[in-house]
Parts: C-alpha cells; sequence; structure tokens
C-alpha cells in the first residue's frame, strides 16, 4: 500500500437486522427535529457548539478542500448588529418598509402557512449563532487563490451534520437565511472569497414554541424515493 494512503478504518461487524434497527433509530431521533423561532437565553456550553462543528467538519467535500468556515457568534453586542442587519433585509424582503416586496407574490404565499415575517427576535435571544461560510477558493490549505470544487454541495452536506448533532445533543436549531446576507461578510469579518449561506440559531425552545402544522406535512418515501 502506498505510503500516501491509509487502511480504510473499521466499521462495525452488524448483522442486517441490528443494521436495519440503528437506521430505524436514527431516521425516529431525526423525525423530531424541527425549526424553532422561539427560543430561551439559556446558555449553551461553547464545547457542545464546538464538536458540532467538528462533526460538520468530517463532512465529504471537492477534492477534500474542506470549503466551509464557521463564524460562531455568542457576545450579546454582535447578536444584535446581526438582528438588525438582517431585520432590515427582511423588511425589504417582506415589503415592510413601505416598498414593494423584493419577495414575489407566489413566494410570501409559500410563506404564510409558517407564519414567518420581518421580526427575528431568535437572532439576539438564543445563545449562539453559527453563520455557515462556503469558500469558492482557498483549498485545504486556505490561501484564498486555490481553486474549490462542489462547493455548495460539500457545504449543504457538513451543515446538514452539524443540525443533525445539535439536535442529537437536544438542542433546538433553525436555518435563517436573510436575503441577501453579504452584511454577514463583513460582521464577521470574513474574506471577499466566502459567501454567507446561512445563520444556524442554536438554544433551548421556549416553553411557548411551535411547530406549525405546515411543516408537520413530510412526503412519503414513496414520493421521495424510486427504486430502479
Amino acid at each position: 500500500m502506498s505510503d500516501t494512503h491509509q487502511p480504510f478504518p473499521p466499521l462495525p461487524d452488524l448483522s442486517d437486522e441490528e443494521r436495519v434497527a440503528r437506521a430505524r433509530v436514527a431516521f425516529e431521533k431525526l423525525r423530531t427535529r424541527h425549526s424553532c423561532r422561539a427560543f430561551t437565553d439559556a446558555p449553551v456550553p461553547r464545547e457542545v457548539i464546538e464538536y458540532a462543528i467538528r462533526a460538520a467538519g468530517t463532512a465529504p467535500s471537492g477534492a477534500n478542500h474542506q470549503p466551509w468556515h464557521f463564524a460562531v457568534i455568542g457576545s450579546a453586542e454582535n447578536k444584535r448588529a446581526i438582528r438588525e442587519a438582517a431585520e432590515a433585509e427582511e423588511r425589504r424582503f417582506y415589503g415592510d418598509d413601505g416598498d414593494k416586496p423584493k419577495a414575489s407574490e407566489e413566494w410570501l404565499e409559500a410563506l404564510a402557512p409558517i407564519g414567518t415575517d420581518a421580526s427575528k427576535p431568535f437572532l439576539e435571544t438564543a445563545p449562539w449563532l453559527i453563520v455557515c461560510f462556503a469558500q469558492r477558493t482557498g483549498g485545504i490549505e486556505e490561501d484564498g487563490q486555490t481553486q474549490n470544487y462542489y462547493v455548495n454541495e460539500s457545504v449543504g452536506i457538513a451543515c446538514g451534520m452539524l443540525i443533525a448533532t445539535l439536535h442529537e445533543a437536544g438542542l433546538a436549531t433553525l436555518t435563517h437565511t436573510p436575503s441577501p446576507m453579504g452584511f454577514l461578510r463583513d460582521l464577521c469579518g470574513r474574506p471577499s472569497n466566502e459567501k454567507p449561506l446561512m445563520i444556524v440559531v442554536v438554544g433551548h425552545a421556549a416553553e411557548d414554541a411551535i411547530v406549525p402544522e405546515h411543516a408537520l406535512k413530510k412526503k412519503p418515501l414513496e414520493q421521495i424515493s424510486s427504486w430502479l
């Protein structure tokens, strides 16, 4: 074997029944994950966030360039700045600033059952905000110049693993995507080759947190899969 390669790490030696059972347990856990828009300000240990980001960092990526960066915001001052900037964009999105909404009528109709609006208090209440950036260039050395590949796909997988790990830790999350998001690059002090993709809001769900009925509708297996 080449000196530049290592043996594939061993995986559990399970029976088919054990594999099915483990897959079922994972599904049953993840099916309880829902977006949360009402958080408490109860603290969450930084170490939880660190391990969740480590888990995200194990995601597969194009050429193993790992084209992601996670900016973690915990200070009240910085959370307030993000909320103010995000709500300014949201008011333009919904047309709450007196001008024509940036969002199409169809888009606003699609959002109506979820009940979202321009007010985003969770950005200030939750103990942690994780801003997920996609690095267009940089390579594994992050030199800022080397081309990265399959960036959105790679970062999307990493964000999924981040959220799954936070859910496993018993925390509520929300993916928030104000549009446009360029202000996040400035507020987080990130370079121009990085594109903010989402804010993952992390914390404990408030006692009055709700899940819209619309969000409970999940497509059945027969609709989201085909077997050839």
